[in-house]
C-alpha cells in the first residue's frame, strides 16, 4: 500500500446549512454562495495533480466536485469514484430538523444541550449513539452502523493498486463525516471539534497504508 495525501473537501454551502438544518442523506442545493465555495476552492487546489477523486453519492457532493473538476486540467484523466460510502451521517427522524434543537433533543437527558457540550463531555461517537436513541424510529446511524459503512469508502481509497507513493487522492465529503475523520484519525486535543469545517474547507490526511493521520483541519 501506498503512502499517499488525502485532500478532504466539504461541499459548498446548501440552502440547509443556511436554514441550520439537518440535511444528512436528505438533499438542499447549493447556493450561490455554495457554488462560489467550490469554485474557490477549485482554485485553491489547481495546481495539485490528483491521481484519484472520490465523491458521496449525495447531489450537493456532487455538484461540488463537479464546480472543482472545471477548475484542475489534471482531472481530465480521471473518472471520480462516486459511493454511498461517502455520505453524510443519517439522522433518521431528524432529517431536515433545526440542528440546534435536534441536538439538544439528543443531548439534553445526558447533560448536554449542544453539540459542543456533547463534544465537550463525551465524543463524537456518543453523539451518533445519543441521536440513535432519541430517533423515535431508531433509524438515526449509531456509530457502529456510521463507521461500518464509512470504513469500506476508506478501504476503497487506500486499496486503489493505481495510487503510489507521493501521489494525491481527492474526497469531497461533508461536515460531520469530515469532524468524524478528524476526530478518529488525530490526536486527543489537536483540533477544536466543536468548530464545523466551513463549507469547501481543505482537510489533509496523510494515509500511509491502511494508516491516516490529520495534518490539517478546515483550512
Amino acid at each position: 500500500m501506498a503512502k499517499f495525501t488525502l485532500y478532504l473537501v466539504r461541499h459548498g454551502q446548501t440552502y440547509y446549512n443556511v436554514f441550520n438544518k439537518l440535511q444528512g442523506w436528505s438533499n438542499s442545493p447549493l447556493t450561490q454562495q455554495g457554488i462560489d465555495d467550490a469554485v474557490a476552492t477549485g482554485k485553491r487546489l489547481k495546481d495539485i495533480k490528483f491521481k484519484a477523486a472520490y465523491c458521496s453519492d449525495l447531489t450537493r457532493a456532487q455538484k461540488t466536485m463537479s464546480l472543482l473538476f472545471d477548475q484542475n486540467e489534471t482531472f481530465n484523466s480521471i473518472t471520480p469514484i462516486v459511493s454511498p460510502f461517502f455520505r453524510e451521517e443519517f439522522y433518521g427522524y431528524f432529517e431536515g430538523l433545526n440542528m440546534d434543537e435536534v441536538w439538544y433533543q439528543a443531548g439534553a437527558p445526558h447533560g448536554a444541550k449542544t453539540f459542543a457540550e456533547i463534544i465537550d463531555q463525551y465524543d463524537m461517537n456518543v453523539a451518533k449513539d445519543f441521536l440513535k436513541q432519541a430517533d423515535p424510529f431508531h433509524m438515526a446511524e449509531n456509530a457502529e452502523e456510521y463507521w461500518h459503512r464509512l470504513q469500506q469508502g476508506l478501504d476503497l481509497i487506500t486499496s486503489n493498486p493505481n495510487v503510489e507513493d507521493g501521489d494525491s487522492v481527492l474526497l469531497v465529503s461533508h461536515g460531520n463525516t469530515l469532524l468524524s475523520l478528524v476526530d478518529r484519525f488525530s490526536q486527543p486535543g489537536q483540533f477544536d471539534l466543536r468548530t464545523r469545517p466551513a463549507n469547501g474547507s481543505i482537510t489533509k490526511l496523510a494515509v500511509d497504508g491502511d494508516q491516516l493521520t490529520v495534518t490539517d483541519y478546515n483550512k
